[in-house]
């Protein structure tokens, strides 16, 4: 199967994943599919790629920014890179959905969060945090 090939489908499975979890009511069983199924699949494609790929690349590592540049010049460790966020992301997207449900907090407030999430990574744990933060004092207050 071609890295091109793996790429499109590993961010079709992710896009399913991201959908699922903002639109879809959140089911016991929908969180699990998700974890398991979907991140699942992504992580073994991730691992698959990384045994095959990652020590055939000349000159490639983690030791410097070039070592890294060399990794990223073979397209499947490009691929394996990007299934890398993309399960970790929705990995991190799910367990926010999951925390923001036990704090009761609407779905409007929550799909921008899931969105940055999505888009961004970092960015939308961050707004998570932010909002999990105020939520937190606002509700200290009212005690």
């Amino acid at each position: 199967m071609s890295a091109a090939t793996v790429f499109s489908l590993a961010s079709g499975t992710a896009m399913a994943g991201w959908l699922l979890l903002i639109l879809a009511p959140r089911w016991g069983a929908l969180i699990a599919l998700i974890r398991f199924a979907l991140i699942g699949a992504l992580s073994l494609t991730y691992a698959v790629l990384v045994f095959v790929y990652f020590f055939r690349v000349e000159g490639g590592g983690f030791g410097s920014i070039a070592e890294v540049r060399a990794l990223f010049m073979s397209d499947p460790v490009l691929v394996a890179g990007w299934v890398h966020y993309l399960a970790f992301d929705l990995f991190i997207g799910t367990w926010i959905a999951v925390e923001a449900d036990k704090r009761g907090w609407n779905r409007l407030l929550q799909a921008p969060i899931l969105v940055a999430t999505f888009m961004f990574g970092p960015l939308g744990l961050l707004l998570f945090y932010i909002t999990r933060a105020t939520d937190a004092s606002l509700t200290a207050r009212k005690v």
